[in-house]
């Protein structure tokens, strides 16, 4: 496992090097006849609040139909980050079909947001705050590979998996849980908010790069106020929602060799899962082996929540 992280941390920082292999575009559609299993946790979401996945997705969609402020929004990020809006859209319209229900109107997600700069509250795990936990000895070699803020906190998070993830360190017991989990929600597990419904760690991870592209002031982990704040806030929280999407695409062109803008099912799938950089290294080593054996590449797959994505494409192309 060292010698794995140590090879993603090295992929990661090497952000300027061309690439060294043809890039084959993945075209667009699912590569799934059937929409792939849908996790339980989901559906006991969905439950819970007696609606069904398709009112939770005709619910969103009604949003971005009857809500013009946002599609231009949308528009205006996606060109700065190079993006198709259908790309942002399927992203948002997935998360709000299978974890949670939107709010009829967009300034219900500006009260929200507001909110957040009154609560106390801070990134922390049993008494420990991040600022402590990552100044910890194990931590070191990350203040050496890290370019920007992205593969710092991509590097924070591997060493936490290799590391402390349920294990005991220094008499402490760490739950075997998610760093995001662990860290960066503090008001309950599996916490994510916004219309993008992102976690404040891929927040603190598209820091740089938001600040670079959009020119938004840099996230602070021990500022976690202005860090809910701004994932709550639709006029700060797209510019993180396209650059998580274009940071999936650019590692997938990179690392693995294809290129996946025109698919939104693949970057919504992405977007669910998480973790790009380490999942196109992954598929660019299996196609190594099967190449060695004789065998055709495995192409970039959807799952359950990229699948509605490209199957309901015409909705969203309709958006914009």
């Amino acid at each position: 496992m060292k010698a794995i992280a140590g090879l993603f941390l090295s992929l990661s920082v090497a952000l300027g090097v061309g690439e060294a292999f043809a890039v084959t575009k993945i075209p667009p559609g699912n590569r799934n006849v059937e929409q792939p299993t849908v996790p339980g946790g989901s559906a006991s979401r969905t439950r819970a609040l007696s609606t069904t996945y398709e009112a939770k997705y005709q619910r969103v969609l009604r949003l971005f139909q009857q809500d013009e402020s946002l599609r231009a929004k949308i528009r205006q990020v996606s060109a700065q980050y190079d993006l198709d809006p259908v790309h942002m859209a399927g992203a948002i319209i997935g998360e709000h079909t299978y974890n949670v229900d939107a709010y009829d109107r967009l300034q219900t997600y500006y009260v929200k947001a507001v909110s957040y700069l009154s609560t106390s509250f801070q990134f922390a795990h049993g008494g420990e705050n991040i600022a402590a936990f990552v100044g910890r000895p194990e931590f070191t070699e990350c203040n050496s590979v890290a370019a920007d803020s992205y593969d710092l906190w991509s590097c924070r998070e591997m060493i936490w998996e290799r590391e402390f993830r349920g294990r005991s360190v220094d008499d402490r017991f760490y739950p075997d849980n998610r760093f995001g989990a662990v860290f960066f929600q503090p008001f309950y597990a599996g916490q994510t908010f916004g219309i993008g419904q992102l976690n404040p760690l891929t927040a603190l991870q598209m820091s740089d790069l938001v600040h670079q592209v959009s020119g938004l002031p840099k996230l602070d982990a021990s500022d976690p106020q202005a860090v809910y704040r701004t994932i709550m806030d639709p006029d700060l929280t797209l510019a993180y929602v396209a650059a998580t999407l274009k940071t999936s695409i650019d590692a997938y062109r990179r690392l693995a060799g294809f290129d996946i803008s025109g698919n939104p099912g693949i970057t919504a799938t992405l977007y669910n899962v998480g973790n790009p950089e380490q999942r196109a290294y992954r598929l660019k080593r299996e196609n190594a082996e099967r190449a060695a054996r004789g065998e055709a590449p495995r192409l970039p797959e959807e799952n359950y929540y990229g699948w509605l994505v490209n199957d309901r494409l015409e909705d969203l192309e309709a958006l914009f």
